[in-house]
């Protein structure tokens, strides 16, 4: 029943966009060249989800299927909604006319007015074409985001500590060695003490990472690279042969973080010391509200860690720190987590607007949060998902430099 009315709505926006380009133009060679698109746009993602098998090599192949199809299909959306609301003045005229005059002495409906399918495709033009963009130009347009923050509480040794994070890497997803390799100089470019990776190294298997892994390797900061792993990495949205398949694979990503020199944080703590005084770094499993896998034990985390220790965690899904991170008796100084890509699409200008769908389901999706004297960075993520592209929320290198607070006299 649910693909019966999957396909009546298709059917419909196909009808509804079919209608505006011909009202549009009269022209036969762009009404074949738009219905020439759209089987083709279809046709390819039905290729990809239906008769080709999944494989880690046609991964990007098939992202650009589905970013096509959401290109178009929120075209069609658009121009369908324009047209919908002509139709609601449209029908009732030819009702009217219809019964006020003989039917053989005038048309059921009026015709379309093409001033309006012209505002329809027009204003239905711009997301297509930022779709586009944001998946030529955009998933690579990495941006470093800065910020310093201030605590009373951090040890004297560390005033002006430079953590650089990235997250979401999936890196099942990438097409460009050369966009890729200037990302991670970007972040080598931030000269950090510390650099931390909160999860998603993967989209689903530890093989996507290793063509990768001498591209990562190259990542280095003075107290080393630490990790977590995110949803994607523990290979729950792919079928296995069996258990034992499954298992191997996430050992598989283990060896891979190792070769890469990355240090995994599994519900455990490290500690940096410098000149004789020390913070906590601490990483836990994913922990997601909402359906997603809660392996994070931040207690387990916390075992080797004093209270008044300064904590840095690493949590993957944001959505941990208001549920289990903030009421807990340990102060957590810092959370650094990602999951969320800012939706991969927003609106974002620095003092004025700083919106994404996301906002609807992460209450913290993106930045700077403060709760309790408890600070959170979400990630907006290294690379991307299902749609391969960008389009106004960026690629993020986030580099966070801690203060410690200025006393006032």
């Amino acid at each position: 029943m649910r693909w019966i009315i999957s396909i009546l709505f298709f059917l419909i926006f196909q009808w509804y966009s079919y209608q505006a380009i011909k009202t549009f133009t009269s022209n036969r060679w762009l009404l074949f060249a738009y219905f020439l698109f759209v089987i083709m746009v279809v046709g390819n993602l039905l290729f990809y989800t239906v008769v080709l098998e999944r494989s880690t090599s046609n991964e990007p192949r098939l992202m650009y299927a589905i970013g096509f199809f959401i290109s178009l299909f929120v075209f069609q959306i658009l121009v369908t909604i324009f047209l919908l609301g002509e139709d609601i003045f449209r029908i009732p005229q030819g009702i009217y006319a219809y019964f006020s005059k003989m039917p053989d002495q005038v048309q059921f409906l009026p015709q379309r007015r093409k001033l309006i399918s012209q505002i329809a495709i027009g204003l239905a033009a711009i997301p297509f074409a930022s779709l586009l963009y944001g998946m030529f130009r955009g998933k690579y347009n990495f941006k470093v985001l800065s910020y310093k923050l201030e605590y009373d509480d951090l040890p004297e040794a560390f005033e002006g500590f430079k953590i650089a994070q990235i997250s979401d890497i999936h890196s099942g997803s990438f097409d460009n060695p050369k966009k890729v390799q200037y990302g991670v100089d970007l972040v080598n470019a931030q000269d950090a003490d510390v650099v931390f990776f909160t999860g998603d190294l993967v989209n689903n298997r530890a093989e996507e990472i290793l063509p990768w892994i001498q591209t990562f390797k190259k990542i280095n900061a003075k107290h080393g690279v630490y990790s977590i792993l995110g949803n994607h990495d523990y290979g729950d949205y792919s079928p296995w042969e069996s258990p034992e398949a499954k298992k191997k694979n996430m050992e598989d990503l283990k060896k891979a973080q190792k070769k890469m020199g990355w240090d995994l944080l599994l519900n455990e703590s490290r500690f940096i010391e410098k000149q004789g005084q020390r913070i906590a770094i601490l990483g836990v499993e994913n922990w997601g509200s909402g359906g997603f896998k809660k392996a994070g034990d931040l207690n387990k985390a916390l075992s080797n860690v004093a209270a008044e220790d300064f904590k840095i965690l690493m949590s993957h899904d944001p959505s941990h720190w208001e549920a289990e991170v903030i009421p807990h008796p340990f102060n957590i100084h810092l959370t650094l987590s990602g999951h969320t890509h800012g939706m991969q699409f927003g609106i974002e200008i620095p003092g004025w607007i700083k919106w994404s769908p996301i906002k609807w389901r992460y209450k913290q999706w993106a930045g700077i949060y403060e709760k309790l004297n408890q600070r959170l960075n979400v990630n907006r993520g290294f690379g991307y998902l299902a749609y391969p592209g960008r389009v106004g929320i960026w690629p993020e290198v986030t580099v966070i430099t801690l203060n410690r607070a200025k006393t006032s006299i």
